[in-house]
């Protein structure tokens, strides 16, 4: 079973205090540029895994898919999924992605946002929402970026002109990372670009996109904060077909 972090107390309300869980899609940088790999949702049976809130998934009705089902292990957060979603179009469950199975060809189109840098073994999860998608279909994801994950320990360095870098630890070396993020020894699953591109394709995907996600100038000028993720980049973003 994946750890369940999420329904730790002070995990929990720190992470809720993130702006894209208190402004929702409109807190997400990188949102823009994940939607643009979205196929046309209208009509469409679709699947969030590791839904949080529910915010992309009250957004894929709003945008016409016939039915979505999020899923997510916290409580906490299907929870308040449910209390925020009046929509009968979303069935909400918990779930853990780690062992859930889906039935065969019931979606077409699976999405999920930063989650499955929690996950153990990518393999049979990909094999296994392959199976779920009719032929067609799209699945589209944003994971941790490796690089941003191979880069937190140690912390940033600042140089004497206040330059800051983030020396890449291990970043052959895949397998559990440890760290510590609004509670202590958060469990995630560093893998390489190439391996979770690979691990798609043996599933039988076909690469769509694959996007670095960075923030723009105007993003930046809006949010300076956001200015040091153009030194790394924080999330990878993957759209493909099956």
């Amino acid at each position: 079973m994946a750890q369940n972090i999420y329904d730790n107390l002070d995990f929990f309300s720190g992470y809720s205090q993130l702006p894209r869980q208190v402004h929702g899609l409109a807190g997400a940088p990188e949102w823009p540029t994940l939607r643009a790999m979205f196929p046309h949702v209208a009509g469409k049976r679709a699947v969030d895994l590791g839904c949080g809130f529910g915010w992309v998934s009250r957004w894929l009705v709003e945008n016409g898919a016939k039915t979505v089902l999020g899923v997510d292990l916290s409580e906490n957060m299907i929870s308040r999924a449910r209390e925020v979603t009046t929509d009968t179009a979303i069935d909400y469950r918990i779930a853990d992605i780690e062992t859930i199975e889906l039935p065969e060809a019931a979606f077409d189109f699976a999405f999920s946002s930063l989650t499955f840098h929690y996950v153990r073994d990518f393999d049979r999860l990909a094999r296994m929402i392959h199976r779920s998608l009719t032929t067609g279909s799209h699945f589209v994801f944003s994971i941790e970026h490796p690089i941003f994950m191979a880069a937190t320990r140690p912390h940033w360095i600042e140089d004497e002109d206040g330059r800051k870098t983030w020396p890449v630890n291990r970043y052959a070396i895949e397998g559990e990372r440890r760290t510590d993020w609004f509670a202590k020894g958060v469990v995630k699953y560093h893998r390489k670009i190439g391996t979770t591109l690979n691990v798609l394709m043996r599933a039988g995907f076909n690469i769509e996109a694959v996007d670095e996600f960075a923030p723009s100038v105007e993003q930046v000028r809006e949010n300076p904060a956001l200015e040091d993720e153009l030194e790394r980049p924080m999330m990878l973003l993957v759209s493909s077909s099956r």
